[in-house]
C-alpha cells in the first residue's frame, strides 16, 4: 500500500513539473534567462532569504543574467527589466496596468484604492482625484507645506546640541502632519497633533506586517497567514485605523456642514476664501454628494493617501539630508543659491521663489535617483507580450527595479556619485524618457508627484536657509532591505548645526 502511494505522489510530482515546463507559458518562459532551477521547485529556496539579501541579490542576478532575466516556482512566474527601451513597452501602454503580489497583500489595508485596484475602478478613482493635484488646488496647498515646515525647523533647532540626530523620524512627523491637514482636512495645530499621534503608530505596524508576509513565502496564501501572530496583529491595526478614518470623515462632514462648504473642488471659482483650506477628502465628499464614490471608496482613498502621501516623502527627505551632509560643497551650492533669493531675510517663500530654485531642484532629482522611494514596482500580465525579442507569457510578474535602473552606468556614468548637473535641461535632452522613473511612469504614474516635489523643495529650502548638515551616517554605510519604501537596517544620522553659527 505505501509503495502504491509513493508512486502515485511521484506521478503527481512529475505531471506537475511537466505541466509548469512544457505548458504554454512554461515552454515561453524557459527561453528566458534567470538562475539555475530546482526540479519541480524552480527558484523557491533562491529568494527563501532575508530582506536585507534579497535586495542585492537582485542586483547581482542582473549582472549575471543581463537587462532581462527571470524567476520561476511552480505557478508563479517573474521577469525583471531594466532597458528603458523595454519599461517604455510596459509602463506606457494601458494594456498593461494590472497588480497582483505584493500590492495583494495590501488589500485588508487599504482595499482597492487608487494604489491596488485596477481596471475600470482604477480609471474612475484616477479621474476622479485628478483635480486634487490642479495647480490651483496645490497653490492653496503650499501654505500648508511652509506652516509645517516652520514646525520642523522649531523640533530640528533642538537638535542642534546633540553629536548626531535619527533623521527619520522626525521627518516623517513632519510630513504626516502636511497630509493629516491636506488629506484629511485637520483645520488647526492641536488637531494635526492629535491626528499624528493616532495614526503614526498603527500605520507602522501595520506596513510592518505586511512586509513580514512578503519575506515569507509560505505565508502567501491567505489561510496560513491567518494561522500567524502577525495576522492578528494586523487586524487589531485594521479596527485601530478603519475607526480612525471612519470618525475622520464624519469630523469632515461636520465641518463642511457647519461651514455651508459644498462642490469644494471647483478649479474656476475660488470657493474657499482666505480663512479655509481645502482637503483631498472634500474632493471625495463632493463626489459623495453626487453618487459617484460611497464611504468605503472614500475610505480606501484616504488610507492610500495617508500612507503614499507622507512615508513616501519622509523617506525621500530623510536620504537627501543624509546625502547633502556627506556633500558639503553641494550644500554650500544650495545655500548661496538660497542667499541670491532670500538675501538676509527671513521671510517665508513664495510660489516664485520655489521656481527659481533651480540648482535644489536639480539636487532633489539626483537624490530620487540614487534613493527613489519606491524602489520597486510591478505589474501583472493578463496576456501574451511581446518585450524586445522576448515574447512573456500572461499569468507572469513583471518586475521593475527602479534603485538598480538608476544605477545604470551606460546612462549615468559614475552612478555612485552625486552629481546634481545630471539634471540640468541640455544634459537631460538625449536622455530615454523611462532612464528615471522616482514616480513610475505612464498613465500609472504617482499622481501626487507634484504635491511631493513642491513639499521637498519648500522643507529642504526651509532646512538649508537655517542649518548646517554633517555627517554621522555614510552613503556606503548603508544597508538596504526590501520593504514597501526604500528602508536600511540601520537609523540614518546627520548632526544639525544652525547656518548662523558656522565661521568660514
Amino acid at each position: 500500500m505505501l509503495l502504491v502511494v509513493l508512486l502515485l505522489l511521484c506521478t503527481l510530482v512529475i505531471c506537475a513539473h511537466l505541466y509548469f515546463r512544457y505548458s504554454h507559458g512554461g515552454r515561453l518562459i524557459y527561453k528566458i534567462k534567470g538562475p539555475k532551477e530546482m526540479f519541480l521547485l524552480g527558484n523557491l529556496f533562491d529568494i527563501f532569504i532575508t530582506p536585507e539579501q534579497i535586495f542585492t541579490q537582485q542586483i547581482e542576478w542582473r549582472k549575471i543574467y543581463g537587462s532581462f532575466w527571470k524567476l520561476c516556482s511552480l505557478s508563479y512566474r517573474a521577469v525583471y527589466l531594466y532597458k528603458p527601451e523595454d519599461l517604455e513597452v510596459v509602463l506606457s501602454s494601458t494594456k498593461y496596468l494590472e497588480k497582483k503580489m505584493p500590492y495583494t497583500f495590501l488589500f485588508p489595508w487599504l482595499r482597492e484604492g487608487l494604489l491596488t485596484s485596477a481596471g475600470e475602478k482604477w480609471f474612475h478613482r484616477r479621474k476622479m482625484l485628478t483635480p486634487a493635484f490642479h495647480f490651483l488646488i496645490l497653490k492653496k496647498f503650499f501654505a500648508t507645506f511652509c506652516e509645517h515646515s516652520e514646525v520642523l525647523m522649531k523640533t530640528i533647532d533642538k537638535e542642534t546640541d546633540k553629536d548626531k540626530t535619527d533623521v527619520f523620524p522626525i521627518i516623517s512627523r513632519a510630513t504626516l502632519g502636511v497630509i493629516c491637514e491636506t488629506s484629511m482636512g485637520a483645520t488647526n495645530r492641536e488637531d494635526v497633533e492629535s491626528l499624528t499621534n493616532t495614526y503614526f503608530k498603527p500605520l507602522h505596524i501595520l506596513a510592518g506586517t505586511v512586509l513580514y508576509r512578503v519575506t515569507r513565502l509560505w505565508l502567501y496564501t491567505d489561510f496560513a497567514f491567518q494561522l500567524t501572530k502577525v495576522a492578528q496583529v494586523q487586524k487589531q491595526m485594521l479596527e485601530t485605523l478603519r475607526k480612525f478614518t471612519t470618525q475622520i470623515i464624519q469630523d469632515r462632514r461636520e465641518f463642511r456642514k457647519n461651514n455651508n462648504i459644498t462642490e469644494c473642488y471647483d478649479c474656476e471659482n475660488d470657493v474657499y476664501g482666505k480663512k479655509t483650506k481645502p482637503a483631498m477628502l472634500d474632493l471625495l465628499l463632493d463626489e459623495e454628494e453626487k453618487g459617484r464614490i460611497d464611504e468605503t471608496g472614500i475610505t480606501e482613498e484616504v488610507d492610500t493617501f495617508m500612507f503614499e502621501g507622507h512615508d513616501t516623502t519622509a523617506t525621500a527627505l530623510t536620504f537627501m539630508i543624509m546625502r547633502l551632509a556627506n556633500e558639503p560643497d553641494i550644500q554650500d551650492s544650495i545655500a548661496e543659491e538660497m542667499k541670491s533669493i532670500f538675501g538676509d531675510s527671513q521671510r517665508p517663500p513664495t510660489l516664485e521663489d520655489l521656481s527659481q530654485m533651480k540648482y535644489l531642484e536639480c539636487c532633489i532629482k539626483e537624490s530620487l535617483r540614487l534613493y527613489p522611494s519606491v524602489h520597486f514596482i510591478s505589474r501583472y500580465f493578463t496576456e501574451d507580450v511581446q518585450i524586445g525579442e522576448h515574447l512573456v507569457p500572461y499569468n507572469t510578474m513583471c518586475n521593475i527595479n527602479v534603485f538598480d535602473i538608476h544605477r545604470n552606468p551606460e546612462i549615468f556614468p559614475e552612478p555612485e556619485k552625486f552629481v546634481p548637473e545630471r539634471f540640468l535641461p541640455e544634459n537631460c535632452i538625449s536622455r530615454h524618457p523611462y532612464a528615471y522613473i522616482p514616480f513610475s511612469a505612464g498613465p500609472r504614474n504617482c499622481i501626487g508627484q507634484k504635491f511631493a516635489q513642491m513639499e521637498l523643495k519648500t522643507m529642504m529650502s526651509y532646512l538649508l536657509r537655517n542649518f548646517k548638515l554633517e555627517p554621522v551616517t555614510k552613503p556606503d554605510e548603508l544597508i538596504y532591505t526590501s520593504d514597501l519604501v526604500l528602508r536600511t537596517t540601520h537609523p540614518i544620522y546627520v548632526r544639525f548645526r544652525h547656518r548662523n553659527d558656522i565661521t568660514t
